[in-house]
């Protein structure tokens, strides 16, 4: 009888809830990196105030979150709780709003949700939820929508990287297990969009950061992209929140103005969701319920009609090579995708103006996207970083290209609204920061406009390449 009773304590928390947000016509945005989800390069002189160490093998030393709370388990929660607080800004907002910015994307960790956590094998700082209300809060106030993406997985996505919140070569997140956990972490904070408030500008959810680009190496990868879609809408139908194309045969919706107990009743249908997908929804329900008590989150019946889907979000099948599975085959109802292109690391053109303005300028990304029904298609992260000695008038150039390239279809999000400014005028912010690009004058103050619009003419060819 436990989880049924919460079930029925949960749907009376859904009043006054979030209306989903929906994407500015062009997205011109900016990544919120490290502020609830740290990575040490981005501000290495604070990494080493904080207590944390740099080193060119991040699992050698105190080199992301995971090993800092592992060191620091008696004050991991202050030092990163004062890192969040000033990282990002009620200023960087306003900063932000100024410049045109109309869209964020916030890395987050699984441990967000704090439940998901294994305590006795996992170290990660707690408090980060109340963190974020607070930042989507001043972003809704100024108009500013969101992307909830899922940037470090349970189990670890990625190899000796940062941003997945550990680094190790241990990757355990392609199992049934960690899946699973990524589901309940999906019902949670879908739930949460949909409920609370200050959740109101939160447009999509997106499922995965940059898993591994051999799809050979992500077993069931394909599996839990379906999965994925369809516990977002699980949830959403829980909540009277029907997705267009979700197949409901004779059941026309859950809550119909009343949904006491219609979250426990979906986690029952398997005739619609299948058993994995059930089973999340189910385990989500408890956790929920005492986010939603510690909240204070509002008591009553929802009006379905005031809400609408939210966006599911994955990385374009592009990004991986082999046999990818197609996440365009996972889609109910509004969905989009997200390429990620970055010069700096060697392999897409030769180190020269020159050579990185041709193969920009006749980018075919997003008509191969297309093609293959991954649209819309926006570029969730890129910089200016190149991997020459770039002068400041090719960083003018290669900014409008970007900018044009990537506004040929949903738009843009740069990687990152801010990077640690150090004593050296050309170190790491001059070409990853946006706000350091704009002070600068790398990017027009207005992010539709360009300082040449006909920056590319002269790289053209004949056949795309």
């Amino acid at each position: 009888m436990f989880k049924p009773l919460l079930s029925v304590a949960l749907f009376c928390a859904a009043v006054s809830g979030a209306r989903a947000a929906s994407f500015p016509e062009k997205i011109y945005g900016v990544n919120l990196g490290s502020w609830l989800l740290i990575e040490p390069w981005m501000l290495p002189q604070e990494w080493v105030r904080m207590g944390g160490e740099n080193c060119d093998d991040c699992s050698k030393c105190i080199g992301s979150e995971f090993a800092f709370a592992k060191a620091y388990p008696d004050t991991v929660d202050s030092i990163i709780g004062e890192h969040w607080k000033s990282w990002f800004t009620l200023d960087d907002i306003h900063t932000l709003k100024a410049a045109g910015i109309n869209t964020v994307r916030i890395p987050l960790g699984y441990w967000i949700v704090e439940d998901l956590v294994d305590r006795k094998t996992e170290y990660y700082a707690r408090g980060g939820l109340n963190q974020l209300r607070r930042g989507l809060k001043q972003l809704k106030d100024v108009g500013i929508v969101a992307v909830l993406d899922h940037h470090a997985l349970p189990g670890v996505q990625a190899t000796q990287q940062q941003f997945a919140g550990r680094c190790t070569t241990d990757l355990q997140f392609y199992t049934p297990h960690n899946y699973h956990r990524a589901l309940v972490w999906t019902a949670v904070m879908t739930a949460l969009s949909h409920i609370d408030p200050v959740f109101g500008n939160v447009a999509a959810i997106q499922a995965v950061n940059e898993p591994l680009m051999d799809a050979s190496k992500t077993p069931g990868y394909g599996d839990f992209q379906k999965n994925f879609v369809q516990v977002v809408r699980a949830v959403e139908l829980s909540l009277g929140i029907v997705a267009p194309g979700l197949q409901l045969g004779a059941t026309a919706s859950f809550a119909n103005g009343n949904v006491t107990a219609s979250l426990n009743a979906v986690a029952q249908r398997q005739d619609i969701f299948n058993e994995e997908v059930c089973s999340a929804v189910d385990d989500a329900i408890p956790i929920f319920f005492r986010i939603a008590l510690e909240l204070g989150l509002p008591l009553g019946l929802i009006n379905p009609d005031q809400r609408t889907p939210l966006t599911t979000n994955f990385m374009d099948i592009n990004w991986q090579w082999g046999s990818p599975s197609n996440p365009a085959d996972a889609a109910i109802g509004p969905q989009n995708y997200d390429n990620h292109l970055y010069y700096s690391f060697g392999g897409v053109a030769d180190p020269n103006e020159k050579a990185y303005l041709t193969h920009l300028c006749n980018l075919d990304r997003i008509q191969s996207d297309a093609a293959l029904g991954n649209s819309p298609l926006y570029f969730g992260e890129w910089s200016l970083a190149t991997n020459f000695d770039a002068s400041d008038e090719f960083l003018i150039k290669w900014a409008d290209a970007q900018k044009l390239q990537y506004s040929r279809d949903a738009g843009w999000i740069f990687w990152n609204f801010k990077i640690e400014v150090s004593d050296d005028p050309n170190g790491t912010a001059r070409q990853w920061s946006y706000l350091e690009g704009l002070k600068r004058g790398y990017f027009t103050q207005d992010p539709s406009a360009y300082y040449d619009p006909h920056v590319c003419d002269a790289y053209k060819v004949s056949a795309s390449r």
